[in-house]
């Protein structure tokens, strides 16, 4: 051990000051030394190479996003093995599944949330900003976090799968209990337990929608999900709710972190803000170069079933990657001026939300929250100011998200 842990490099911390706080600077030292760099510490390989991080997405046959098999079962199924509806339901999630069970869930979800269903719902996201922008005006400190980031996708996902609005605040405080769950590692020893009771209240939460939606269908998603089929094809009673979970969960997290971190880019590079209300384009642009330039997703992880060879590195069979698309989405060989952040960037082949078969399947949503956000927002109010002197990351790997955002908001 003692021999291992000496030949340990100071950049095998992934959860060190420099990774959290300037991931950028962190991962393009990491590129320069390895593409593919194995870290003892995390005990896997890190992949920072844009073209390699795209064929690790791409690489279905070989390369393996399934949490309750390899390597990955061990830190989940065997330390939660006393957390039976944790399990249950987590191993319906399609991002946590391969192929064919995959294809399963995710061909009957592509029938009930497609983009057509996903535009309709445009006119509603625009009204949301313009109420709550609208008690941010005139005051000397806003907690953009609480007041708007968070809360406007709690209430487009709530909506959509119709939880009815008494029980918003709640799902906040599940989905955060889940999302340590995947993402905290063994820093939280607790996080099974709390995440076991996070499930239970989610699923009493939503399984009566299901049943309802089932006698009587409404215009939101668990009604398309309940009634979808696909060549005989449908979905189980727990894998809509299941699914309708982890939509909660991921869906308000990532977009409540698209937002902030795109205010917190646009406050380092002011004078691209006023582009968003005076360019029709500008802001479905911008939501592509926040997710290039400072994406509320840092990295997913993957795991070798079989032997393969990934930027000139033999990796074995149950070894782990990390595929680390904010490395990827610098790396100068993919982007001219990476460092830079530009609103009118195109085209722009950032990897905010992975690729392959496991693209995030939220993103239509969090772009469009987070373009009709930008464009109101540059349109009624000067460049935002961020009163946050330190800003302060959660420790955390796989995510991009700050504990907290004060602004101050100036009328144009």
């Amino acid at each position: 051990m003692a021999e291992i842990v000496a030949r340990m490099s100071p950049l095998d911390d992934l959860l060190s000051d420099e990774a959290i706080t300037d991931p950028t600077a962190y991962f393009n030292r990491l590129r320069a030394e390895d593409p593919v760099y194995w870290n003892g510490r995390w005990n896997g390989w890190i992949i920072t190479n844009y073209d390699d991080v795209v064929a690790g997405f791409r690489d279905h046959a070989k390369l393996s996003s399934d949490r309750f098999d390899g390597p990955f079962a061990k830190d989940i199924v065997e330390s939660a093995s006393r957390y039976t509806q944790l399990i249950e339901f987590m191993n319906k999630w399609m991002f946590t599944k391969d192929r064919p069970y995959h294809t399963h869930l995710r061909s009957l979800i592509n029938t009930a949330f497609t983009p057509k269903s996903v535009e309709v719902l445009r006119p509603r996201i625009r009204e949301l900003v313009r109420e709550l922008a609208a008690p941010l005006r005139g005051r000397d400190r806003v907690n953009f976090f609480a007041e708007f980031a968070f809360t406007l996708p709690i209430i487009v996902i709530a909506e959509y799968l119709g939880v009815p609005a008494s029980r918003r605040l709640e799902l906040r405080s599940w989905s955060e209990d889940l999302g340590a769950v995947i993402f905290s590692e063994a820093a939280n020893p607790d996080r099974f337990a709390t995440g076991e009771q996070a499930m239970t209240a989610l699923v009493e939460l939503i399984r009566p929608i299901v049943r309802q939606r089932a006698e009587n269908p409404a215009d939101d998603l668990i009604s398309a999900m309940v009634h979808a089929q696909l060549d005989g094809d449908r979905f189980t009673e727990d894998e809509i709710i299941a699914n309708a979970v982890l939509m909660v969960f991921a869906g308000h997290e990532t977009t409540m972190n698209l937002l902030a971190n795109g205010i917190v880019a646009f406050n380092g590079f002011p004078e691209h803000w006023h582009r968003l209300a005076d360019d029709d384009r500008a802001a479905r642009t911008a939501v592509e170069e926040v997710l290039r330039f400072d994406g509320p997703i840092r990295a997913l992880a993957r795991w070798a079933k079989e032997p393969l060879q990934l930027g000139g590195k033999h990796i074995m069979r149950y070894d782990r990657l990390l595929l680390v698309q904010h490395a990827a989405n610098h790396d100068p060989r993919a982007f001219h001026e990476p460092e830079h952040f530009d609103p009118l960037r195109w085209p722009n082949r950032h990897l905010g939300f992975g690729q392959g078969i496991h693209t995030c399947l939220g993103a239509p949503l969090a772009r469009m929250e987070a373009q009709e956000a930008f464009a109101y927002l540059a349109a009624e109010f000067a460049p935002i100011e961020v009163l946050t002197t330190e800003l302060t990351y959660n420790k955390v790997v796989v995510s991009r998200s700050l504990r907290n955002l004060d602004v101050r908001l100036h009328d144009r």
